[in-house]
């Protein structure tokens, strides 16, 4: 006889399963608004949290000796504030690539004028009491002194020129290029960034090979990436990893009409399309969780995964292209 733990929890399964299923269904319904947030950045000090921990951790690594001057980044979101970020750091290009236009301007311009008061107080990285769970993980949460030149960065005539881009970004000579949609290699030059990063992205994104391609293209040589990828199911299960297990079919249900949710890709598969684009990976950072399912119960596309993936429910991954 089954524990009623166990019980309990094989009922929270199937409710969110169900749950789950409608919620996809419910896309097709004529007139149904399946667009929400994506959350995160809506929140200037979640902005400043992740542009600097993406930064440190990229220079710990070697694989960033400067700031970079031309950043793109994938799946901004709710705001383009991590972008601001790398601006008022000492970036003078930014581009942001969404599938869906979910930026405005006045949250922009609001997120903007906090995050300019947070450099000018050398405000200590937020930590895991004000964001629990964020990744990737730093363990020194100062604030990174011998990074920046906050004289230059907040200098009044950057200040403004950031604003101006921020209220217009199509004007001519802009530090700022967004573009929602975007589906083509072709809305950056090759060869022309820095560095490009995202977070939590990666796991949503259906052509994997054709966006890391992409990248590929967009980096100079010798530029780096820096991704913080999310394996979990995103409520989608009672496990973190429960997603792996909806059959192909019903995964196509949960997923509807939306422009995309979860790729379920595990984490051997990213590496493998990041490898395959060329990238040379410079540092990975694994972040794990028990499994709580039987390799008889993955989807049919996963069931060959190696063993080491089906702990793997998080990774901070830093690459490098080729000189």
């Amino acid at each position: 006889m089954a524990s009623k733990p166990a019980a309990a929890s094989r009922v929270r399964e199937v409710k969110l399963r169900v749950k789950a299923l409608l919620s996809g269904l419910a896309t097709y319904v004529p007139g149904y608004d399946y667009m929400h947030g994506t959350g995160g950045t809506d929140s200037a000090r979640y902005c400043y949290a992740v542009w600097m921990r993406h930064l440190v951790l990229a220079q710990r690594t070697g694989a960033l000796r400067s700031i970079p001057r031309v950043v793109a980044e994938l799946g901004p979101g709710d705001s383009i504030g991590i972008g601001l970020m790398a601006l008022l750091t000492g970036a003078e290009k930014y581009f942001a690539l969404d599938v869906v236009p979910y930026s405005n301007l006045d949250k922009n311009r609001a997120i903007l004028d906090e995050l300019v008061a947070l450099l000018r107080a050398r405000t200590p990285l937020p930590g895991e009491d004000e964001f629990p769970g964020m990744k990737p993980e730093v363990r020194q949460v100062d604030f990174p002194v011998d990074l920046f030149d906050l004289d230059r960065m907040l200098a009044a005539e950057r200040l403004q020129r950031i604003a101006r881009s921020v209220a217009n970004p199509a004007e001519p000579g802009s530090c700022i290029v967004y573009r929602a949609p975007w589906f083509s290699p072709e809305v950056l030059e090759r060869d022309s960034v820095d560095m490009i990063f995202s977070q939590a992205v990666l796991e949503h994104v259906d052509d994997l090979a054709g966006v890391y391609g992409a990248m590929r293209g967009w980096l100079r040589p010798g530029g780096i990436m820096t991704h913080q990828i999310d394996y979990r199911s995103h409520g989608k299960a009672d496990s973190w990893d429960g997603h792996w297990t909806y059959s192909n079919a019903a995964w196509k249900l949960v997923v509807g009409r939306r422009p995309y949710l979860l790729n379920r890709v595990s984490h051997s598969g990213q590496l493998r399309h990041l490898r395959g684009a060329g990238f040379d990976t410079v540092a990975e950072t694994l972040y794990r969780e028990p499994s709580h399912i039987r390799r008889q119960n993955l989807a049919p596309h996963l069931r060959g995964i190696p063993d080491d993936d089906l702990t793997i429910s998080g990774a901070f991954v830093v690459a490098r292209k080729p000189n």
